[in-house]
């Protein structure tokens, strides 16, 4: 089931608002089923549908701890630990929370989202964690600028496995499943793609132009089974630095409208972007006055899964806080409402030290082009003082990347038939039965960087 999530766009009615808003997700679900038995409007039907699938994902699966679990863990996570310190985050909004049955219950990660985001957390932890990673990633970006600048670009030979499985408890082996793994698409950045290998055999593999694109297996699960990917690609990212007294006059009007419902221009974000521009009309002086608002103003955090979010712009902007997809998506709208054409790009960070999911912004300027924008590492750099790596995010990418996506709300090729466990994006990849589509929290995804080779020009 492919949704069209602009329908999430349509408000729900009073009653489910209550009901969800209390935490009673399986009396809001048994409403919606009582509306969906009447004649309603078709915008709203299919509102309602989508929100049966919403309400299952929420809850127990993304918020399971109660605050005396909550409590507990923070007490065996933290030195000098405070009975009421939980209470104080959450009402400084630190904190991840919901209502479930009408208590209290915090987000799955709350805990590891304080250790990242508040160093004071991190400074109390009872068990050290190795930081030592972390340096050494931030060392590698360091010198990604520094090479950058003096070689004006750098152009890399990625290696990458990525593979995917259903975890034990879920497997049901002799049923026909249909698997889709992300592997690098046609943009910008990247030539001589080869898909070197796959386990089983493969398939369909989309075309490299696909917006989503993915090596898909449809086959009769065995016991045990991994599905995987193993492939290479030629990163080559130039450095640019962009001078506002070079912007053309006319600039392009492409990749400016709105794509319902994350992509919205609501009276609230054009309030805002009346606020940040303050009168300024110079487009690479307004996409820096976006970006710098969203590095210094929208906090770094966790988020729980983007299909539960009506409108994840505008949720950035209220909440002033988001993940890197949000803090890309938050930009991209900005952007396009401020007539800067803006779009999509994600798929994995890919390193020795860290290899993960991430989500980015391109952005259009003449005479310049297409550019880069990461919001969270342009963030992170300007919360750390590293004023050079923020500038640096202006404009520009590092080559530790493999794009796999250039928009959200897009259906693979072949099309998905259960609902995506991201109907949004795809950087781990999907699962599905017959009869279901699986959640991540089902699945087991590895994402296994190689090597990386240093290339000439």
């Amino acid at each position: 089931m492919y949704y069209d999530l602009s329908y999430l766009s349509v408000p729900l009615p009073e009653d489910v608002i209550k009901l969800k808003n209390y935490g009673d997700f399986d009396g809001a679900a048994q409403f919606i089923k009582h509306l969906l038995t009447q004649s309603v409007p078709e915008a709203l039907k299919k509102r309602l549908e989508m929100e049966l699938d919403i309400l299952r994902m929420v809850g127990i699966n993304e918020y399971p701890f109660n605050e005396e679990e909550a409590e507990k863990m923070m007490q065996e996570a933290f030195k000098d630990y405070q009975k009421g310190e939980l209470t104080s985050l959450k009402e400084k909004g630190q904190v991840d929370w919901l209502y479930v049955n009408g208590r209290v219950h915090f987000q799955r990660r709350f805990l590891m989202n304080l250790i990242k985001t508040q160093a004071e957390y991190e400074a109390r932890l009872l068990v050290k964690e190795d930081n030592q990673v972390d340096q050494l990633r931030k060392q590698e970006l360091t010198h990604n600028v520094q090479l950058m600048k003096k070689q004006g670009f750098r152009k890399v030979k990625i290696y990458l496995k990525t593979s995917i499985r259903v975890k034990k408890e879920y497997e049901r082996p002799g049923e026909k499943v249909r698997v889709y793994l992300p592997i690098p698409k046609e943009c910008k950045q990247l030539s001589s793609i080869e898909i070197l290998s796959t386990s089983p055999e493969a398939t369909f593999i989309a075309p490299e132009n696909a917006e989503q694109r993915t090596v898909y297996f449809e086959t009769i699960l065995e016991e045990d089974q991994v599905f995987s990917v193993e492939y290479s690609y030629v990163n080559q990212v130039d450095y640019v630095e962009l001078d506002p007294d070079k912007a053309a006059e006319v600039q392009p009007k492409f990749d400016l409208e709105e794509q319902l419902p994350h992509i919205r221009f609501t009276p609230y974000l054009e309030h805002l972007l009346t606020e940040i521009l303050a009168g300024e009309t110079n487009p690479i002086k307004k996409a820096r006055k976006i970006y710098d608002f969203i590095t210094t103003k929208v906090s770094y955090s966790f988020m729980r899964e983007y299909f539960t979010v009506e409108n994840i712009s505008e949720y950035a902007a209220v909440n002033l806080k988001g993940d890197c997809g949000v803090q890309a998506i938050l930009f991209i709208t900005l952007c396009r409402m401020a007539k800067i054409p803006a779009k999509w790009q994600s798929g994995l960070y890919v390193s020795q030290y860290y290899t993960g999911c991430h989500d980015w912004a391109q952005f259009y300027v003449a005479p310049y082009g297409w550019v880069f924008a990461d919001l969270s590492f342009g963030g992170g750099a300007k919360r750390t003082g590293d004023e050079a790596r923020w500038n640096y995010y202006f404009g520009n990418l590092d080559v530790f990347r493999m794009p796999a996506n250039s928009v959200i709300q897009k259906d693979f090729n072949p099309p998905k038939q259960q609902l995506r466990a991201d109907p949004i994006d795809n950087q781990r990849g999907e699962f599905e039965y017959e009869n279901q589509g699986l959640p991540y929290a089902y699945l087991d995804v590895n994402q296994v960087f190689i090597s990386m080779e240093e290339l000439g020009e």
